[in-house]
């Protein structure tokens, strides 16, 4: 979730970058490489690099703009602040990504500095579920304590004037995004133990499902949408929990708020990816009741319901987290 809220506001910030003609150099060896290139990104603009048999590459381009750029091997991502003349070399092993990046050259404190910080916001995000069923005054303290913390970092690491200026603004935000998510999930939380509303959606293999056909099993929702990046990357997680779990008292349930313009795509895609467990598609996309009971306003989003038909979570760990399998293996003694 950390890094969905860095991304979005790189995305809402990196388009206020101030315009350049300038080339950049940009060289670098990655081991055990994710793929045979790497993309460099930002609004309106993408580069895409060759990397050799070896990881080895080294390009010039122009950059239409002096700012964040997001650097995709091919399986993980990583920001970079670019600039007209900069001349970076980077040493990276795909395998440890973060931990591993190391940058020379014109530019290379800045980007080490990111590197850095993206390593902090990692064991903050680790934290970052706990830290939600903290009371008020204690998430707050914490949350104020690390911008305090960020701030005063970026100040001694003496970075760009422009990058600092970003940063700022994005570490500001961020504790603002931080703040409003804390007060969402208080909000969803009050349903747990509370009996579920119901819905009584389309079946992609035919008819209709109501929660009440599976009453006496835990019910594992996931609300998402065909358009959902964020959605998509948990199928692959979601699969290995449904086969860990298969043939247990559990029924995985996939809920699409795919507008109505968009269902023949919905069909698609569940054919097309092989998804597995119970396939559905809200009545009135956002405006569904079931997801406006819930109070969802963003995907993915996960629900946990038990065999009595009451909430367990409204607010359910994702696939991708231990949390979730340790939490459903404690139902089945796993």
């Amino acid at each position: 979730m950390k890094k969905l809220v860095i991304l979005f506001l790189f995305a809402v910030l990196s388009v206020n970058a101030q315009e350049t003609s300038q080339m950049v150099s940009f060289e670098g060896k990655i081991a055990n490489r994710n793929s045979d290139s790497i993309v460099l990104a930002t609004k309106g603009f993408q580069k895409t690099i060759r990397l050799s048999k070896r990881g080895q590459f080294k390009d010039a381009f122009e950059i239409p703009t002096e700012g964040l750029f997001q650097l995709f091997d091919g399986s993980e991502t990583t920001l970079l602040f670019l600039k007209n003349g900069y001349n970076l070399k980077l040493t990276m092993d795909a395998k440890k990504f973060d931990e591993s990046i190391k940058y020379e050259g014109n530019g290379s404190n800045e980007n080490n500095y990111l590197a850095q910080k993206a390593l902090t916001d990692e064991v903050f995000e680790k934290d970052l579920d706990l830290l939600f069923l903290e009371d008020e005054v204690t998430f707050k303290s914490v949350l104020d304590k690390k911008k305090t913390t960020d701030l005063s970092q970026l100040q001694r690491a003496a970075v760009d004037a422009s990058l600092s200026q970003m940063l700022t603004s994005m570490i500001q935000q961020e504790s603002m995004m931080l703040s409003q998510v804390y007060t969402q999930k208080k909000v969803v939380q009050k349903m747990n133990g509370l009996v579920s509303p119901s819905f009584n959606y389309e079946n992609h293999k035919g008819g209709k499902t109501k929660l009440e056909d599976f009453k006496g099993k835990y019910v594992y929702i996931d609300v998402w949408a065909t358009w959902c990046g964020p959605c998509r990357a948990e199928i692959p997680f979601l699969k290995k929990v449904e086969e860990k779990f298969h043939g247990k008292e559990i029924v995985f349930v996939s809920i699409s708020v795919d507008t109505q313009k968009d269902h023949e795509k919905w069909k698609k895609f569940v054919n097309d990816k092989q998804l597995g467990g119970v396939q559905l598609f809200a009545d009135n996309n956002w405006n569904s009741d079931f997801i406006k009971a819930f109070g969802i306003n963003s995907i993915p989003r996960f629900i946990l319901i038990g065999p009595d038909g009451k909430v367990i979570s409204a607010d359910a760990h994702r696939p991708s987290s231990k949390a979730l399998d340790s939490t459903l293996g404690e139902f089945f003694n796993m």
